[in-house]
């Protein structure tokens, strides 16, 4: 199906979503099976609540809270043809963007604003470059950077993990690190696994970004970093084994 939207199409796709799981349960639909086109700069909350089954194409741009509370299904956003900005250098979807959202898959073809994945907990979303706070309260999920970050990455963060491509070596400076730890991508499973990503990325956008990176991996391979939580810290018991044992044989006093 083929639709023009405008700013004040607001929440596309989410009754659609709510029928679906009216119908068929959360994870009904096969992966794909509904597929929405689209042409112009949509409202706020495209794709809210996106239940798998559904995937929707965005040929121009999308407001804030693009994916918001998405359990499934997948958004796919790219400027028009006709555009002539730099796609990389320019914002396509707005600000916080992916709240809340437990599952489904995202792609854009351009920056996202502030907060993009705040409190994700579970989608995979690719994007160009971010505003402040990237990753803010994040739970679960992937994210992948393919371009500069704002300040206070990471606040928060306390599950999943985000690649960042860090071209200009000041990544470091930019990420709140009270919860999170930074890695380089050594591993072979890891470098695998997002080459894999930017290769879907390419694949579903037509990224000239995405094809210099894969046409040139070993030289782009060493600038990518890796965000994960800290480990959590052990628990510490409330009371001692003495005490407990006491405990069982009668209550003890205070």
């Amino acid at each position: 199906m083929s639709y023009k939207v405008k700013n004040t199409n607001r929440s596309v796709g989410t009754r659609l979503s709510g029928e679906i799981g009216y119908r068929f349960g959360d994870y009904g639909l096969p992966a794909g099976l509904i597929e929405l086109r689209l042409k112009g700069s949509a409202g706020q909350s495209l794709g809210a609540f996106l239940a798998q089954g559904v995937k929707i194409i965005l040929s121009g741009e999308a407001n804030d809270y693009v994916g918001k509370g998405m359990c499934g299904g997948e958004i796919i956003v790219t400027p028009p043809p006709n555009a002539r900005y730099v796609v990389n250098q320019n914002v396509i979807i707005g600000n916080t963007v992916l709240y809340g959202a437990t599952g489904g898959t995202l792609h854009a073809l351009g920056r996202a604003g502030e907060r993009f994945a705040v409190r994700n907990s579970g989608a995979t979303a690719v994007v160009e470059g971010t505003g402040d706070h990237c990753c803010e309260y994040m739970t679960n999920g992937i994210v992948l950077v393919l371009g500069l970050t704002g300040k206070n990455f990471a606040a928060g963060m306390s599950g999943g993990f985000a690649y960042v491509l860090d071209e200009d070596g000041l990544f470091e400076t930019r990420v709140n690190q009270e919860m999170v730890t930074i890695q380089n991508v050594t591993d072979a499973g890891d470098l695998e696994f997002l080459k894999s990503l930017i290769t879907q990325h390419f694949e579903k956008t037509t990224s000239f970004k995405a094809q210099t990176i894969l046409a040139d991996w070993a030289a782009f391979a060493p600038k990518f970093k890796k965000v994960v939580p800290h480990a959590p810290a052990p628990v510490i018991p409330l009371v001692t084994g003495q005490i407990a044992q006491k405990t069982s044989a009668e209550p003890a006093k205070v």
